[in-house]
């Protein structure tokens, strides 16, 4: 343990904590899920707050989409990576033998556990230095001038990072005739309590249109 609290860089008083944070629901006894709940609102809270001051002109559709990029899954796995996570954590015989302590969604949760583990015992201030810390180089590599993804990426990628279904887009009309055809699609989200409608001069740039409203 005394190697895993070096690479975080947080030594913990009392080091159940980080027991449990590593401990998946596939061992026997008490799981990780409950600090995953609480480490993954810590950490939306912390990168929308700096994002926020980071970025003081960009609007909220922009920054959705700097946040979905910093906190999905494969970006939490990645980091989990270079701390050496997946040795320590504590699995059933069923994970172990078919590779969990790999597995992308294993090491985000388990991240993101010990992210809450941290917050109940050291407080906000704390967690907010600690994740600044692990995410520097991301936050510094964003680039406001630049989108970076289309809209039906970004959307998709944003839901996935919020444990939400996927958008389903649908044709609901074309008008016009030969090249001067209308199309009008409905992109239906979470994020909306109705479908976004929107139209273009072909069916990829209306779904593109409707995902970028419902990430406005």
């Amino acid at each position: 343990m005394e190697q895993l609290q070096a690479q975080l860089g947080y030594v913990f008083t009392d080091v159940t904590g980080l027991k449990l944070a590593l401990t998946h629901r596939s061992a026997a006894g008490l799981h990780n899920e409950r600090l995953e709940f609480l480490g993954d609102a810590v950490l939306e809270l912390v990168v929308t707050h700096r994002l926020y001051h980071q970025f003081p002109g960009v609007d909220e559709g922009r920054l959705s989409r700097f946040r979905a990029q910093l906190v999905r899954k494969e970006s939490l796995a990645s980091k989990a990576r270079e701390l050496g996570l997946g040795r320590h954590l504590i699995l059933g015989p069923g994970e172990r033998q078919s590779g969990g302590w790999e597995r992308d969604s294993i090491l985000a949760d388990s991240l993101e556990a010990i992210l809450g583990a941290i917050y109940l015992e050291a407080g906000l201030q704390t967690v907010t230095e600690l994740i600044t810390d692990w995410f520097e180089d991301q936050f510094n590599r964003l680039d406001a001038r630049r989108v970076i993804k289309d809209s039906k990426t970004a959307l998709q990628e944003f839901l996935q990072a919020e444990g939400m279904p996927l958008p389903t887009y649908a044709l609901l009309q074309t008008t016009g005739l030969g090249h001067q055809q209308r199309f009008t699609v409905t992109c239906t989200c979470q994020l909306l309590a109705t479908p976004a409608v929107a139209e273009g001069d072909s069916i990829k740039q209306a779904e593109q249109k409707a995902a970028e409203t419902c990430l406005a």
